[in-house]
Parts: C-alpha cells; structure tokens; sequence
C-alpha cells in the first residue's frame, strides 16, 4: 500500500501515542447533555494528549465533516509540530479553517488584543480572529467559514480569569447557535487538578475573565470544563459535543511531569512555573502594582515604586504553606510603571503539593496594603471581575487577614466542588 504526502505527515501526528482511542462516553460520568467522550484509559509514561489519541483513531470523529480548528502556538505535536499543518496534509481530514483566540493563531499579540483576520501562509487556510467575538456574531463566523465541526485544541493554565476557556464556552455556545459540533481535544492542567480553590463567581461580575460561576482556580481540563459547561450552563441549548481524553494524566500531575514539550500560552506565560502562580499574582492586575509585566518573570514578581523589604517580611510572617517570598527590585520595559525601578517580591515556591496560589495571592494583597501607603486598586474595580465579587476588595480594605477572606468563600466553593466532581475524568 502507498500513502500520499498527505498521507504520510497525517500518520505522523500518531507516532509515539499510546494505541487506539477508546469508546464514545467511556471514562467518567458523561454528565454533559448530548455529549460523547473518548474515555481515558489506565497508562504510564508519558502522556498522550487528546490530539494524539484522535489521530490514532484515524480520525474517526471528523469522518465526512469540513472541520474548523480552534488553536494557538500549543497545538502542537509531541514532536512539537503543529496540528494545523498536521492536519492539513491528512487527507482524512478536511480542514478548511483555523480560528485564533486572545493573542491570536500565531500568538503575537499582548493581553486585551488579537491578530485579526489572515491567511495562514503555511497551509493556505483563512484565519478568522474569535477574539471578542460571541453569541450570533460568532455563529455567523462559524457559518461563514462553512463548517461543520469546530475543534478545539488549546493549552489552559487553570485560573478562570484566563480568557481561553471562556473561548471555548463562547465557541460552544456560537456553535449551538449555528446547528455545529464541538470536539474537544484535552490537554493537562499544567497545575493539577486535585482539588479547586479560591471564590465562585457571581453573575453580576460576569465578563470575559469568567463568563459562569466557577471556582478562582478550577482544576480542571478543558475537555473537563466543556463537559460542565455543556451540563451546567448550556442547558437551555447543549451542543453536539465529543471529547477526546488524554491517557497517561493524573489529577496530581504538575506539567513537568508530562513529558510534553512546554509552548507558552500566551506572551506572558513563558513557563510551568509562571503557570503555577498565576492563580494568585494575575490578582494584583486589579492594583495599581506591577504583575510583572514586561519582565522576564511576569507574575513571579510583583511591585512598584516606592516599596522596599518590609512587604516580602510582612508576607513570610503569614506563614503561607509551600512558598517563601524575596524582596526583589526590577524595571518593566512596557506595561504598569514601565522604565521605573520597582520593588517588590518574587514569589520562590518550595513545595508545589503545599502551595495554594490563590491564598498566596490573598495573602499579598492583605500585607501589601498594610505596609505599603501607595497601595489602591484599580479605579474600575476590576479586581471585582477577576474575584468574580466585590467580597475581597471589601474585606481587604476593612482589614480582614488570609483566613477571613478564604473562609468567605468557602460554602461557595464546596457546592462548585460537588458540581464538579460529576465532570471529571481522570482519576
């Protein structure tokens, strides 16, 4: 038997994957209303991500359909090549359009902003930009680009405010709209995903930093997350909704542990460890603090002009688990205080098992308040968007220590657990 070119590069994508995919609705609770899944078998070694377990399958899902891809610079291969020119040299598939999120396909672009509309000079495929685009106006995109299935296939970092899964549940809400399905393809939470953690967002703060009442820090995948919102939030009109599970991923497994190659997010998210404190540091966002943007280790370090030693003192006295905090100076070449010398702290985290991001983050704001008399909040308020109420900013500003705050928000969380709980997975 001979393969085209076609033919042969698509093959490729399986090489290394762990055998074939399993049964529709295998693995979990299926939870999701007219959702399939591929189910997530038992494995060791290196995980295989749902993309590879698709293409192992031959594609079966996509059979006889004009296919759409949802993605950016982490959907790639395990060899690290990306699944747009994988699939577009299969001829099993019929991939006629890609669709970029925030920053874009090709990942260009900073926060708030995307690369617009193009054409992919690899493949010859349109690029329709998703990128504040929801409800009938994304419908209308799927229908233009003459689609019958949107694919998936984007790396999260676990923090609700981070705006792909919110991608994700407009492109399935857009989807339902225009009679499309959905395929998910899982990729880890390069975090974890034992247990979720911070305040449930209340719908009046709803925005593109979180669309539905989910916990702060989710735990989740995505594939996870498009079971429950198909169950939980899409009732009223579920979409046509597959997805393909990883094998090999275990809920306690940081992305170091993977073996797959690490593509950053986003412009700002250049590493695991970036990732890991997100959950927390992207909180100072809402301030009139630096997030470290423009800085070789955004998020990991936080400050502004005028703050010295006493904040990293003040934060090692809470007696955060899992993490230690060092006074640090730095100079942001663009964004909050660009050119200035700021201090601050660099977050060292020593035992990531120990280390809840979203109370460190908590933490950091309570003690940069105290010792810090520069310290204000963005005059929007838009730490109310990223805490998802106005309950932190209220009891941050009248005092409140870590455990007041965290233990405002526990009844919230433990029902989002319990929801939860009937989505996931992986064990």
């Amino acid at each position: 038997m001979t393969l085209s070119r076609r033919g042969v590069l698509g093959l490729a994508g399986a090489v290394g994957s762990a055998g074939g995919v399993g049964a529709l609705g295998g693995a979990g609770t299926a939870g999701a209303a007219g959702a399939g899944g591929v189910g997530a078998p038992r494995a060791a070694g290196r995980v295989r991500t749902g993309f590879e377990r698709l293409a192992a399958d031959g594609y079966a899902v996509l059979a006889g359909q004009k296919v759409g891809v949802v993605t950016n610079p982490t959907g790639i291969t395990a060899d690290a090549r990306h699944l747009v020119d994988v699939l577009h040299a299969d001829e099993r598939v019929d991939l006629v359009a890609v669709f970029g999120p925030e920053h874009g396909f090709r990942g260009t672009a900073q926060a708030g902003d995307a690369e617009g509309a193009s054409r992919d000079p690899a493949t010859g495929l349109p690029v329709y930009d998703t990128y504040d685009k929801s409800g009938q106006r994304l419908a209308d995109v799927f229908t233009a680009a003459g689609i019958d299935t949107v694919v998936f296939d984007v790396q999260d970092v676990g923090a609700r405010f981070y705006t792909y899964i919110w991608t994700l549940y407009d492109c399935m809400r857009a989807a339902a709209l225009a009679g499309k399905a959905v395929v998910v393809l899982d990729r880890p939470n390069p975090v974890g995903g034992r247990r979720a953690a911070g305040p449930v967002l209340e719908r009046p703060y709803a925005s593109f930093v979180g669309r539905e009442p989910i916990a702060l820090a989710h735990g989740m995948t995505a594939a996870e997350l498009a079971r429950l919102f198909n169950g939980e939030f899409l009732g009223d009109a579920p979409v046509r909704l597959s997805t393909v599970a990883m094998s090999g991923w275990r809920r306690g497994s940081f992305f170091g542990e993977t073996g797959l190659p690490w593509v950053p997010p986003s412009p700002n998210m250049p590493t695991p460890d970036t990732a890991l404190a997100y959950a927390g540091t992207c909180l100072f966002e809402g301030t009139n603090l630096s997030e470290g943007r423009g800085t070789t280790t955004p998020f990991e370090v936080l400050g502004a002009e005028g703050v010295d030693r006493r904040w990293a003192e003040a934060a090692n006295g809470l007696g955060l688990p899992g993490v230690w905090f060092r006074e640090a100076y730095f100079t942001p070449t663009f964004s909050k205080h660009v050119g200035k010398v700021c201090g601050g702290v660099r977050l060292i985290v020593h035992d990531r098992e120990a280390f809840d991001p979203v109370r460190s983050g908590i933490g950091l704001l309570v003690t940069a308040r105290r010792v810090w008399s520069g310290f204000g909040w963005r005059a929007d308020h838009f730490i109310d968007r990223l805490t998802g109420s106005d309950r932190v900013r209220v009891l941050v500003d009248a005092g409140a220590g870590v455990e007041d705050v965290a233990g405002d928000w526990a009844a919230g969380l433990a029902r989002f657990e319990a929801v939860r709980a009937q989505y996931l997975l992986y064990a």
